[in-house]
Order: structure tokens, then C-alpha cells, then sequence
């Protein structure tokens, strides 16, 4: 194919000319995946929680583990997490496409406001979702300057089910996710509030 022949042309970074080009797509494609990579591995060096797939468009967050995840248990692997991406996919969302990150480290100690702001930027989803109360306290903290210079109020408190764009990225924090599971009216808002978050490219 053309393409083939276009890379063998280029191979090296000099054209037919002799002249030095730039690094091509694929270089910068390539680079880019490897930084990303090594800041995931040294996140997880630090004790940071993750699951899913790193490369997706949407993050959720949570800060209120489970028996399970206290005792070691992956992020999300339960029904808090399966009904996310049960919802994720009726909007549209291609099932592989989430990731997830704990507000605690492997310790169970609450991550530092830094910390998990380095790990969202790591992760760099266009959809960021917070789960409950203490993953919205802690992403407040992390995100103050950029919540405090948005112009409306309920989106610089990031207040529950209202759509914020924050630092590039459209943020809500949900409110009690994984406890409206037990209430069907409560699930229904969690649905509503999901709803305003729909797949920002083709549906899947």
C-alpha cells in the first residue's frame, strides 16, 4: 500500500532530499504512549489504586471502598462498579472504555489532593465522573483554582449532578453512587445524572 512505501521513504527522519524531518505521527504516537506509561507505573509505585483501561475517555472515582476493596480488592470490581459500566454502555460508551481510580492508596490511607490530581492528569479522560462524597472532597481540594474561577457557583462546588467543565475535562460528581444501588428512586437520579454525559464522539 502507499503507506508502506511513504514510511520506507522517510525511515530515519530524511526525506529523498537528504533533509532532516520532524518525528512522524507514529514517532509522536509512540512517545506519547510511553511517557503515559511510565507516569501509570510510577503512580502505581506510589501506592495509587487503578483499573480499567488507561486509555479511555471516561474516569470514574470513588473514595468510599468496600469490604472488599479494603482488604485489597480491585477498584470497581464489584457492583458499584458493574452497574457504572452497565450505565456507561446504554449511553453509548464502547464496554471497554472506562477506567477507574480509588481516592485511597494501597494502604487505605486517603490520597494527598496532589497526588490524585497527577493521577487524573496521568490518565487524561475527556469524562471524569466522581462517585461519592469523599472522591468529591478530595477532587474539590485538588482542582480548587480551576473550580474557584468558574463563573457558576453549583459548578465551582462541583454540587451533585451538575456538569462542570473543569481543567479540560467535563466533571460531575455523581453523589452516592454505589448506596443508591438500595433505592430505586435513587438509582433513577443517578440515571438522570449520567444522561447528561453521553459519549462526546460517535456512540459506541
Amino acid at each position: 500500500m502507499g503507506g508502506a512505501s511513504a514510511t520506507n521513504c522517510y525511515s530515519g527522519g530524511v526525506n529523498r532530499q537528504g533533509e532532516t524531518m520532524g518525528p512522524s505521527r507514529e514517532e509522536r504516537h509512540d512517545s506519547y504512549v510511553a511517557k503515559a506509561r511510565a507516569e501509570l507505573e510510577s503512580l502505581g509505585e506510589r501506592g495509587v489504586l487503578m483499573a480499567g483501561n488507561a486509555f479511555s475517555s471516561v474516569l470514574l472515582i470513588k473514595g468510599e471502598p468496600t469490604t472488599e476493596e479494603r482488604a485489597g480488592g480491585t477498584p470497581f470490581a464489584g457492583e458499584d462498579g458493574a452497574a457504572l459500566r452497565a450505565a456507561l454502555q446504554a449511553l453509548g460508551y464502547a464496554p471497554e472504555d472506562w477506567s477507574g481510580l480509588a481516592a485511597w492508596d494501597e494502604t487505605g490511607a486517603s490520597l494527598d489532593a496532589p497526588l490524585l490530581r497527577e493521577a487524573i492528569c496521568a490518565l487524561d479522560p475527556a469524562t471524569c465522573v466522581v462517585c461519592d462524597a469523599a472522591a468529591a472532597n478530595l477532587v474539590r481540594e485538588a482542582f480548587a483554582d480551576d473550580l474557584a474561577s468558574l463563573e457558576s457557583f453549583d459548578e465551582a462546588m462541583l454540587v451533585d449532578g451538575v456538569l462542570a467543565q473543569v481543567a479540560c475535562m467535563r466533571m460531575m460528581s455523581l453523589g452516592g453512587f454505589a448506596a443508591s444501588l438500595a433505592d430505586k428512586h435513587q438509582k433513577q437520579v443517578m440515571w438522570r445524572r449520567l444522561k447528561q454525559l453521553p459519549p462526546l464522539g460517535e456512540p459506541y
